[in-house]
Protein backbone atom coordinates (compact mmCIF):
# COMPACT_ATOMS: atom_id res chain seq x y z
CA UNK A 1 0.00 0.00 0.00
CA UNK A 2 1.20 3.55 -0.71
CA UNK A 3 1.37 5.59 2.51
CA UNK A 4 2.41 9.14 3.34
CA UNK A 5 3.47 10.27 6.81
CA UNK A 6 3.04 14.01 7.33
CA UNK A 7 5.62 14.95 9.95
CA UNK A 8 8.97 13.31 10.65
CA UNK A 9 8.90 13.59 14.41
CA UNK A 10 8.82 10.67 16.78
CA UNK A 11 5.47 9.25 15.67
CA UNK A 12 5.88 9.88 11.95
CA UNK A 13 9.33 8.32 11.66
CA UNK A 14 8.59 5.24 13.75
CA UNK A 15 5.25 4.66 12.02
CA UNK A 16 6.74 5.18 8.57
CA UNK A 17 9.71 2.91 9.25
CA UNK A 18 7.58 0.10 10.65
CA UNK A 19 5.00 0.22 7.86
CA UNK A 20 7.78 0.12 5.27
CA UNK A 21 9.35 -2.81 7.12
CA UNK A 22 6.09 -4.69 6.49
CA UNK A 23 6.37 -4.09 2.74
CA UNK A 24 4.42 -0.87 2.21
CA UNK A 25 5.85 2.01 0.17
CA UNK A 26 6.12 5.01 2.50
CA UNK A 27 6.88 8.67 1.84
CA UNK A 28 7.76 10.82 4.85
CA UNK A 29 6.85 14.48 4.28
CA UNK A 30 8.08 17.43 6.30
CA UNK A 31 8.33 21.19 5.76
CA UNK A 32 11.68 21.25 7.58
CA UNK A 33 14.19 21.10 4.75
CA UNK A 34 17.15 20.61 7.09
CA UNK A 35 15.51 17.60 8.73
CA UNK A 36 14.67 15.98 5.40
CA UNK A 37 18.21 16.61 4.17
CA UNK A 38 19.66 14.95 7.26
CA UNK A 39 17.37 11.93 6.82
CA UNK A 40 18.49 11.60 3.21
CA UNK A 41 22.10 11.61 4.47
CA UNK A 42 21.30 8.62 6.64
CA UNK A 43 20.98 10.54 9.89
CA UNK A 44 18.14 10.27 12.41
CA UNK A 45 16.89 13.37 14.27
CA UNK A 46 15.83 11.35 17.33
CA UNK A 47 17.38 8.58 19.39
CA UNK A 48 15.32 5.41 19.41
CA UNK A 49 16.98 2.00 19.63
CA UNK A 50 16.87 0.22 16.26
CA UNK A 51 15.21 3.07 14.36
CA UNK A 52 18.21 4.33 12.38
CA UNK A 53 19.02 0.84 11.14
CA UNK A 54 15.41 0.30 10.07
CA UNK A 55 15.28 3.64 8.26
CA UNK A 56 18.48 2.91 6.36
CA UNK A 57 17.43 -0.63 5.44
CA UNK A 58 14.05 0.33 4.04
CA UNK A 59 15.37 3.36 2.19
CA UNK A 60 18.04 1.18 0.57
CA UNK A 61 15.39 -1.32 -0.47
CA UNK A 62 13.24 1.39 -2.03
CA UNK A 63 10.29 1.24 0.35
CA UNK A 64 10.97 4.47 2.25
CA UNK A 65 11.73 7.98 1.03
CA UNK A 66 11.72 11.55 2.36
CA UNK A 67 10.51 14.74 0.74
CA UNK A 68 9.43 18.33 1.26
CA UNK A 69 7.28 18.20 -1.90
CA UNK A 70 3.68 18.19 -0.69
CA UNK A 71 2.15 17.62 -4.12
CA UNK A 72 4.30 14.56 -4.80
CA UNK A 73 3.74 13.12 -1.33
CA UNK A 74 -0.04 13.47 -1.42
CA UNK A 75 -0.36 12.27 -5.02
CA UNK A 76 1.56 9.12 -4.07
CA UNK A 77 -0.64 8.17 -1.14
CA UNK A 78 -3.62 5.88 -0.81
CA UNK A 79 -3.54 6.61 2.91
CA UNK A 80 -2.23 9.85 4.48
CA UNK A 81 -1.23 9.83 8.16
CA UNK A 82 -1.19 13.18 9.94
CA UNK A 83 1.65 12.88 12.49
CA UNK A 84 2.41 16.51 13.32
CA UNK A 85 2.79 17.97 16.80
CA UNK A 86 -0.06 19.12 19.02
CA UNK A 87 1.75 21.13 21.72
CA UNK A 88 -0.01 22.41 24.81
CA UNK A 89 -1.40 25.92 24.49
CA UNK A 90 -1.09 28.40 27.35
CA UNK A 91 -4.32 27.11 28.93
CA UNK A 92 -3.28 23.46 28.68
CA UNK A 93 -5.42 22.72 25.63
CA UNK A 94 -3.88 21.09 22.55
CA UNK A 95 -2.80 23.51 19.83
CA UNK A 96 -4.27 22.15 16.59
CA UNK A 97 -2.90 24.68 14.12
CA UNK A 98 -0.43 22.23 12.57
CA UNK A 99 -3.05 19.49 12.19
CA UNK A 100 -5.58 21.81 10.56
CA UNK A 101 -2.95 23.34 8.29
CA UNK A 102 -2.16 19.85 6.99
CA UNK A 103 -5.88 19.29 6.39
CA UNK A 104 -5.95 22.43 4.23
CA UNK A 105 -2.96 21.18 2.22
CA UNK A 106 -4.55 17.78 1.69
CA UNK A 107 -7.80 19.38 0.53
CA UNK A 108 -5.94 21.50 -2.01
CA UNK A 109 -4.19 18.45 -3.40
CA UNK A 110 -7.38 16.37 -3.59
CA UNK A 111 -9.01 19.22 -5.51
CA UNK A 112 -5.99 19.59 -7.82
CA UNK A 113 -5.84 15.88 -8.64
CA UNK A 114 -9.50 15.85 -9.61
CA UNK A 115 -12.14 13.11 -9.81
CA UNK A 116 -9.99 10.63 -11.76
CA UNK A 117 -8.02 9.75 -8.60
CA UNK A 118 -9.44 7.23 -6.13
CA UNK A 119 -10.63 8.74 -2.82
CA UNK A 120 -7.84 9.12 -0.29
CA UNK A 121 -8.07 8.11 3.35
CA UNK A 122 -6.80 10.70 5.84
CA UNK A 123 -5.76 9.25 9.20
CA UNK A 124 -5.21 11.46 12.25
CA UNK A 125 -2.30 9.80 14.07
CA UNK A 126 -1.41 12.82 16.19
CA UNK A 127 -2.81 12.87 19.72
CA UNK A 128 -5.77 15.21 19.44
CA UNK A 129 -8.75 16.24 21.59
CA UNK A 130 -12.04 14.48 20.98
CA UNK A 131 -13.72 15.97 17.92
CA UNK A 132 -10.53 16.92 16.07
CA UNK A 133 -10.80 14.23 13.39
CA UNK A 134 -14.21 15.61 12.51
CA UNK A 135 -12.67 19.10 12.34
CA UNK A 136 -10.13 17.73 9.87
CA UNK A 137 -12.98 16.22 7.86
CA UNK A 138 -14.86 19.51 7.88
CA UNK A 139 -11.80 21.54 6.83
CA UNK A 140 -11.22 19.24 3.85
CA UNK A 141 -14.88 19.07 2.82
CA UNK A 142 -15.15 22.87 2.97
CA UNK A 143 -12.42 23.11 0.32
CA UNK A 144 -13.31 20.26 -2.03
CA UNK A 145 -16.45 18.37 -2.99
CA UNK A 146 -14.47 15.35 -4.13
CA UNK A 147 -14.80 12.19 -2.01
CA UNK A 148 -12.34 11.20 0.74
CA UNK A 149 -12.40 9.31 4.03
CA UNK A 150 -11.13 10.15 7.52
CA UNK A 151 -10.22 8.05 10.53
CA UNK A 152 -8.45 8.35 13.88
CA UNK A 153 -5.65 5.94 14.77
CA UNK A 154 -4.01 6.84 18.09
CA UNK A 155 -0.44 5.74 18.73
CA UNK A 156 0.69 3.84 21.82
CA UNK A 157 4.47 4.03 21.46
CA UNK A 158 6.77 4.08 24.48
CA UNK A 159 9.90 6.08 23.84
CA UNK A 160 12.84 3.69 24.06
CA UNK A 161 10.74 0.69 22.98
CA UNK A 162 8.66 2.16 20.17
CA UNK A 163 9.59 -0.31 17.44
CA UNK A 164 8.57 -3.29 19.55
CA UNK A 165 5.34 -1.50 20.49
CA UNK A 166 4.50 -0.92 16.82
CA UNK A 167 5.59 -4.28 15.45
CA UNK A 168 3.91 -6.23 18.28
CA UNK A 169 1.15 -3.98 19.62
CA UNK A 170 -1.00 -4.81 22.65
CA UNK A 171 -3.89 -3.52 20.58
CA UNK A 172 -4.64 -1.36 17.56
CA UNK A 173 -7.38 1.24 17.91
CA UNK A 174 -9.06 2.80 14.88
CA UNK A 175 -12.00 5.20 14.77
CA UNK A 176 -13.91 5.25 11.48
CA UNK A 177 -17.07 6.61 9.93
CA UNK A 178 -17.79 3.72 7.57
CA UNK A 179 -17.13 0.02 7.14
CA UNK A 180 -14.96 0.52 4.05
CA UNK A 181 -12.39 2.57 5.99
CA UNK A 182 -12.45 0.06 8.83
CA UNK A 183 -11.61 -2.80 6.45
CA UNK A 184 -8.80 -0.76 4.88
CA UNK A 185 -7.25 -0.13 8.29
CA UNK A 186 -7.69 -3.75 9.32
CA UNK A 187 -5.83 -4.85 6.20
CA UNK A 188 -3.04 -2.38 6.92
CA UNK A 189 -2.54 -3.55 10.52
CA UNK A 190 -3.19 -7.30 10.26
CA UNK A 191 0.51 -8.13 9.61
CA UNK A 192 1.33 -6.70 13.06
CA UNK A 193 -1.22 -8.68 15.12
CA UNK A 194 -0.61 -12.23 13.95
CA UNK A 195 -0.07 -13.22 17.59
CA UNK A 196 -3.78 -12.61 18.14
CA UNK A 197 -3.86 -9.18 19.79
CA UNK A 198 -7.00 -7.22 18.90
CA UNK A 199 -7.75 -4.55 16.33
CA UNK A 200 -10.56 -2.43 17.74
CA UNK A 201 -12.66 -0.71 15.08
CA UNK A 202 -14.93 1.86 16.73
CA UNK A 203 -16.43 5.30 16.30
CA UNK A 204 -14.06 8.22 15.82
CA UNK A 205 -14.71 10.06 19.07
CA UNK A 206 -14.23 6.95 21.19
CA UNK A 207 -10.91 6.21 19.47
CA UNK A 208 -9.71 9.74 20.21
CA UNK A 209 -10.72 9.31 23.86
CA UNK A 210 -8.96 5.93 24.22
CA UNK A 211 -5.57 7.60 23.81
CA UNK A 212 -6.22 10.23 26.48
CA UNK A 213 -7.86 7.78 28.86
CA UNK A 214 -4.89 5.39 28.56
CA UNK A 215 -2.24 8.02 29.21
CA UNK A 216 -4.26 9.62 32.00
CA UNK A 217 -4.56 6.24 33.74
CA UNK A 218 -0.80 5.59 33.53
CA UNK A 219 -0.04 9.10 34.76
CA UNK A 220 -2.45 8.54 37.65
CA UNK A 221 -0.58 5.38 38.71
CA UNK A 222 2.74 7.24 38.75
CA UNK A 223 1.39 10.11 40.84
CA UNK A 224 -0.36 7.67 43.16
CA UNK A 225 2.76 5.69 44.03
CA UNK A 226 4.77 8.90 44.48
CA UNK A 227 2.21 10.22 46.95
CA UNK A 228 2.29 6.91 48.83
CA UNK A 229 6.11 7.05 48.84
CA UNK A 230 6.07 10.53 50.36
CA UNK A 231 3.63 9.31 53.00
CA UNK A 232 5.91 6.34 53.71
CA UNK A 233 8.76 8.74 54.50
CA UNK A 234 6.65 10.53 57.08
CA UNK A 235 5.26 7.35 58.64
CA UNK A 236 8.53 5.42 58.79
CA UNK A 237 7.46 2.81 56.26
CA UNK A 238 9.50 1.51 53.30
CA UNK A 239 7.78 2.07 49.96
CA UNK A 240 9.62 -0.89 48.42
CA UNK A 241 7.94 -3.25 50.86
CA UNK A 242 4.63 -1.44 50.53
CA UNK A 243 4.76 -1.62 46.75
CA UNK A 244 5.58 -5.34 46.73
CA UNK A 245 2.76 -6.15 49.10
CA UNK A 246 0.30 -3.99 47.19
CA UNK A 247 1.23 -5.14 43.70
CA UNK A 248 0.83 -8.81 44.55
CA UNK A 249 -2.89 -8.11 44.21
CA UNK A 250 -3.65 -9.06 40.60
CA UNK A 251 -6.34 -6.39 40.43
CA UNK A 252 -3.61 -3.77 40.92
CA UNK A 253 -0.64 -5.23 39.03
CA UNK A 254 2.85 -3.78 39.08
CA UNK A 255 3.18 -1.64 35.95
CA UNK A 256 3.89 2.10 36.33
CA UNK A 257 3.95 1.81 40.09
CA UNK A 258 7.57 2.71 40.77
CA UNK A 259 8.24 5.78 42.94
CA UNK A 260 10.52 8.41 41.47
CA UNK A 261 10.72 12.00 40.30
CA UNK A 262 7.44 11.91 38.41
CA UNK A 263 6.60 11.57 34.76
CA UNK A 264 8.00 13.76 32.00
CA UNK A 265 8.33 13.61 28.23
CA UNK A 266 6.03 14.81 25.49
CA UNK A 267 2.92 12.73 26.29
CA UNK A 268 1.84 12.39 29.91
CA UNK A 269 2.16 16.06 30.96
CA UNK A 270 0.53 17.32 27.77
CA UNK A 271 -2.20 14.71 27.65
CA UNK A 272 -3.16 15.04 31.31
CA UNK A 273 -3.55 18.79 30.86
CA UNK A 274 -5.55 18.19 27.68
CA UNK A 275 -8.00 15.99 29.60
CA UNK A 276 -8.47 18.76 32.15
CA UNK A 277 -8.93 21.27 29.32
CA UNK A 278 -11.50 19.07 27.55
CA UNK A 279 -13.36 18.82 30.83
CA UNK A 280 -13.45 22.59 31.24
CA UNK A 281 -14.66 23.11 27.68
CA UNK A 282 -17.48 20.62 28.21
CA UNK A 283 -18.48 21.90 31.65
CA UNK A 284 -16.90 19.04 33.64
CA UNK A 285 -14.35 19.60 36.39
CA UNK A 286 -11.85 16.72 35.93
CA UNK A 287 -10.64 16.94 39.52
CA UNK A 288 -8.75 13.66 39.57
CA UNK A 289 -6.69 14.42 36.46
CA UNK A 290 -5.95 17.93 37.70
CA UNK A 291 -4.70 16.44 40.98
CA UNK A 292 -2.56 13.89 39.11
CA UNK A 293 -0.78 16.73 37.32
CA UNK A 294 -0.38 18.75 40.52
CA UNK A 295 1.08 15.80 42.43
CA UNK A 296 3.49 15.12 39.59
CA UNK A 297 4.79 18.68 39.47
CA UNK A 298 5.08 18.80 43.27
CA UNK A 299 7.25 15.69 43.26
CA UNK A 300 10.24 17.63 41.89
CA UNK A 301 9.84 20.23 44.64
CA UNK A 302 9.54 17.48 47.25
CA UNK A 303 12.81 15.93 46.08
CA UNK A 304 14.58 19.28 45.96
CA UNK A 305 13.46 19.98 49.53
CA UNK A 306 15.24 16.75 50.49
CA UNK A 307 18.45 18.11 48.93
CA UNK A 308 18.04 21.44 50.71
CA UNK A 309 17.55 19.77 54.08
CA UNK A 310 20.88 17.99 53.70
CA UNK A 311 22.97 20.62 51.89
CA UNK A 312 21.27 23.90 52.74
CA UNK A 313 19.51 26.42 50.53
CA UNK A 314 22.71 28.28 49.61
CA UNK A 315 24.81 26.04 47.34
CA UNK A 316 27.46 28.56 46.29
CA UNK A 317 30.78 26.77 46.06
CA UNK A 318 29.08 23.37 45.76
CA UNK A 319 29.14 21.06 42.74
CA UNK A 320 26.22 18.76 41.99
CA UNK A 321 26.74 15.88 39.55
CA UNK A 322 23.73 14.47 37.71
CA UNK A 323 23.41 10.98 36.36
CA UNK A 324 20.75 11.16 33.69
CA UNK A 325 19.19 14.04 31.75
CA UNK A 326 16.57 12.33 29.56
CA UNK A 327 13.12 12.00 31.12
CA UNK A 328 13.46 8.20 30.90
CA UNK A 329 16.11 5.71 29.73
CA UNK A 330 16.59 4.68 26.08
CA UNK A 331 15.66 8.10 24.72
CA UNK A 332 17.31 11.49 24.24
CA UNK A 333 14.05 13.33 24.95
CA UNK A 334 14.40 15.93 27.71
CA UNK A 335 10.97 17.54 27.32
CA UNK A 336 9.46 18.04 30.80
CA UNK A 337 12.35 15.98 32.21
CA UNK A 338 12.59 16.12 36.04
CA UNK A 339 16.36 16.53 35.68
CA UNK A 340 15.92 19.92 34.01
CA UNK A 341 13.72 21.19 36.82
CA UNK A 342 16.25 20.03 39.42
CA UNK A 343 19.18 21.56 37.52
CA UNK A 344 17.38 24.87 37.30
CA UNK A 345 16.84 24.84 41.06
CA UNK A 346 20.48 23.91 41.67
CA UNK A 347 21.78 26.71 39.46
CA UNK A 348 19.43 29.22 41.11
CA UNK A 349 20.82 28.13 44.50
CA UNK A 350 24.33 28.92 43.28
CA UNK A 351 25.63 25.41 42.61
CA UNK A 352 27.84 24.34 39.76
CA UNK A 353 26.04 21.65 37.78
CA UNK A 354 27.62 18.85 35.79
CA UNK A 355 25.69 16.09 34.03
CA UNK A 356 26.21 12.79 32.26
CA UNK A 357 23.69 11.04 30.03
CA UNK A 358 24.43 8.35 27.41
CA UNK A 359 22.50 10.09 24.62
CA UNK A 360 20.85 13.34 25.80
CA UNK A 361 23.81 15.71 26.30
CA UNK A 362 23.33 17.38 22.91
CA UNK A 363 19.75 18.21 23.82
CA UNK A 364 20.91 19.52 27.19
CA UNK A 365 23.27 21.87 25.37
CA UNK A 366 20.36 23.16 23.27
CA UNK A 367 18.36 23.82 26.45
CA UNK A 368 20.67 26.74 27.24
CA UNK A 369 21.26 25.88 30.90
CA UNK A 370 24.60 26.75 32.46
CA UNK A 371 25.20 23.04 33.06
CA UNK A 372 28.34 21.25 31.92
CA UNK A 373 27.85 18.03 29.99
CA UNK A 374 30.47 15.38 30.70
CA UNK A 375 30.84 12.36 28.41
CA UNK A 376 31.84 9.85 31.10
CA UNK A 377 29.65 8.71 34.00
CA UNK A 378 32.58 8.59 36.42
CA UNK A 379 34.44 11.71 35.31
CA UNK A 380 31.31 13.77 35.94
CA UNK A 381 31.78 12.95 39.63
CA UNK A 382 35.27 14.44 39.96
CA UNK A 383 35.17 16.92 42.85
CA UNK A 384 31.37 16.69 43.23
CA UNK A 385 29.80 17.38 46.60
CA UNK A 386 26.80 15.18 45.81
CA UNK A 387 25.42 12.89 43.12
CA UNK A 388 21.81 13.20 41.94
CA UNK A 389 20.38 10.25 40.02
CA UNK A 390 17.64 11.56 37.75
CA UNK A 391 17.25 8.83 35.08
CA UNK A 392 17.34 5.07 35.60
CA UNK A 393 19.76 4.14 32.81
CA UNK A 394 20.85 0.50 33.13
CA UNK A 395 24.53 1.41 33.46
CA UNK A 396 23.81 3.24 36.71
CA UNK A 397 22.45 0.14 38.45
CA UNK A 398 25.73 -1.46 39.51
CA UNK A 399 28.37 1.29 39.81
CA UNK A 400 31.81 0.99 41.34
CA UNK A 401 31.14 2.69 44.67
CA UNK A 402 34.87 2.68 45.51
CA UNK A 403 35.52 4.74 42.38
CA UNK A 404 32.68 7.09 43.32
CA UNK A 405 34.23 7.59 46.76
CA UNK A 406 37.67 8.32 45.30
CA UNK A 407 36.34 10.88 42.84
CA UNK A 408 33.74 12.73 44.88
CA UNK A 409 34.52 15.52 47.32
CA UNK A 410 31.41 14.70 49.34
CA UNK A 411 29.85 11.31 49.88
CA UNK A 412 26.16 12.08 49.37
CA UNK A 413 23.83 10.37 46.89
CA UNK A 414 20.32 11.62 46.17
CA UNK A 415 18.63 8.79 44.29
CA UNK A 416 15.51 9.93 42.47
CA UNK A 417 14.94 6.46 41.02
CA UNK A 418 15.52 4.13 44.02
CA UNK A 419 18.18 2.15 42.15
CA UNK A 420 19.99 0.75 45.18
CA UNK A 421 19.36 -0.95 48.50
CA UNK A 422 19.96 1.68 51.20
CA UNK A 423 22.09 -0.66 53.33
CA UNK A 424 24.31 -1.38 50.33
CA UNK A 425 25.09 2.31 49.74
CA UNK A 426 25.52 3.17 53.42
CA UNK A 427 27.95 0.27 53.79
CA UNK A 428 29.97 1.76 50.92
CA UNK A 429 30.37 4.92 53.01
CA UNK A 430 27.75 7.22 51.51
CA UNK A 431 24.86 9.18 52.94
CA UNK A 432 21.98 7.91 50.84
CA UNK A 433 18.67 9.67 50.29
CA UNK A 434 16.03 8.01 48.11
CA UNK A 435 12.24 8.20 47.79
CA UNK A 436 9.89 6.65 50.31
CA UNK A 437 12.67 4.90 52.24
CA UNK A 438 15.10 5.64 55.05
CA UNK A 439 18.80 4.78 54.91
Amino acid sequence: MNLTMVGTGYVGLVTGACFSEAGNHVVCLDVDQAKIASLKRGECPIYEPGLLEMLKRNEAEGRLEYTTDKAAAYKHATVIFICVGTPSDTDGSADLKFVLRVAEDIAAEIERLGPSVAPKTVIVKSTVPVGTTHKVRDVISSRTKLPFHVADNPEFLKEGDAITDFMKPDRVVVGVENEETGELMRTLYEPFVRQGNPIFIMDVRSAEMVKYASNAMLACKISFINEIANLCERMGADVTNVREGMCADRRIGNQFLYPGLGYGGSCFPKDTLAVVSMGKSSGLNCKLNAAVHEVNQDQRAHFWAKIERVMGANLHGKTLAFWGVAFKPRTDDIREAPSISLMERALKAGAKVRAFDPVALENLKKEGLAAEGVADMYQVLDGADALIIATEWAQFRAPDFDDLARRMKGRIIFDGRNLYRPAQVVKAGFAYHSIGRTA
